[in-house]
């Protein structure tokens, strides 16, 4: 086998998703999957597909439509690619995947924060990269001092940023993306950043894709598994400067050829009106955070209000156990799965990750065995 493949484990966020089928009964609150239908725009989109016969390969960029869409999209909030600069790709992840292997030399050390998606690191240990972290405040905002100190430290050329945080929830705020942009500039390094959860904003958006003159050191991923509710699906896109993406697209070429057709037309057909469909989405996100954000205050958990994506990061730290053991008995002995902070790195032991993007019943439900279960440890 590939040694480095060896070295990389399934993701902990899977990996405790398939413990939940261990415990019959058991609410689980693991996945990011929306408990919203696709819209309907684009199912009918997508059946429109069909029945034009749009099943043959697309360019290896995707459809035009649809990137030219994306391009509006995009300057809509401040971001400016063309079309030729986007690439649709399967999901975000294929997308991450495409732009590491493309970019990262083998040995090469890339930041990543601390506490992220794990994608991050083991994608860079797969291309025999090595990933070095970068510290997070106490409220997950980004540590500049920190990423300052370890790109003299280690020569650093290659940063990942990740707003809307998974698992945290923090956003960008626009002090801190004039404090990284200016360390971009400083030391000519390329961000890619990471913004599944864009749409999923909840205070104002801001993202360093949109500080125009550093638009040839910035990558930028997205996608719509999160935004239309469609993560089975599996539509992304990328972002780049054209120096880039004609060297990404040999990667995503070899890798997928391209994304599925009738899924790329069904979006384009669909997108505007299911924007409306996201508008109410972001509303209940919104009433369900503040439901779980309230419950675990009146707890005294000690927790950081999200501002983005649909997830929360509480920490566990005062009550002396590890995250792992900590979501392990709330499984086996009260039926209640979540995922270890540790499955987001090292340093995210000592929290755990809920995610309230199921329905109301089920996070009071949910609410309710965690306030049991830390009366008992």
């Amino acid at each position: 086998m590939n040694k480095n493949v060896e070295k990389v484990e399934i993701s902990g966020i899977r990996k405790f998703f398939n413990l939940v089928n261990e415990v019959d009964g058991a609410i689980s609150l693991t996945l990011g999957q929306p408990d919203f239908n696709v819209p309907e725009s684009i199912k009918a989109g997508i059946v429109k597909a069909l029945e034009e016969n749009k099943t043959e390969y697309t360019s290896n960029a995707g459809i035009l439509p649809l990137r030219e869409r994306i391009s509006s999209y995009l300057e809509s909030l401040g971001i400016s690619f063309l079309a030729d600069e986007i690439c649709i790709t399967i999901g975000g992840s294929e997308g991450l995947y495409s732009v590491l292997s493309a970019l990262v030399e083998p040995g090469e050390k890339v930041l990543i924060p601390a506490i992220g998606y794990p994608a991050y690191e083991n994608i860079l240990k797969i291309i025999d990269s090595e990933p070095v972290t970068y510290n997070l405040n106490e409220d997950f905002t980004l540590n500049i001092e920190d990423i300052e100190g370890k790109i003299k430290k280690y020569g650093i050329r290659k940063i990942i940023l990740s707003y809307p945080s998974n698992p945290t929830g923090a956003i960008l705020s626009l002090e801190d993306r004039k404090k990284i942009a200016e360390l971009i500039k400083k030391y000519d390094i390329i961000a890619l950043t990471d913004e599944i959860y864009s749409s999923l904003c909840y205070d104002e958006y801001y993202s360093i894709a949109q500080v125009k003159e550093l638009k040839d050191n910035i990558i930028y991923i997205g996608g719509f598994s999160k935004m239309f509710s469609m993560t089975g699906l599996r539509i992304g896109f990328i972002g780049a400067a054209s120096k880039y993406m004609k060297e990404i697209m040999k990667v995503h070429q070899y890798n997928v050829s391209c994304a599925p057709s009738i899924i790329q037309w069904g979006i384009y057909y669909g997108f505007d009106l299911a924007l409306e469909d996201l508008d109410r989405m972001k509303k209940s996100f919104v009433e369900r955070r503040d439901l779980v954000y309230n419950r675990l205050k009146s707890m005294e958990i000690e927790v950081v209000k999200p501002k983005g994506a649909f997830y929360i990061f509480p920490s566990i730290k005062k009550y002396n156990i590890s995250s792992k053991d900590f979501c392990e008995k709330l499984l086996f002995e009260k039926k209640l799965a979540c995922v270890p902070g540790d499955a987001f790195g090292v340093a995210g032991d000592g929290f755990f990750r809920i995610s309230y993007c199921y329905s109301k019943e089920s996070l009071i439900e949910a609410l309710d065995i965690i306030e049991q279960f830390i009366s008992e440890i």
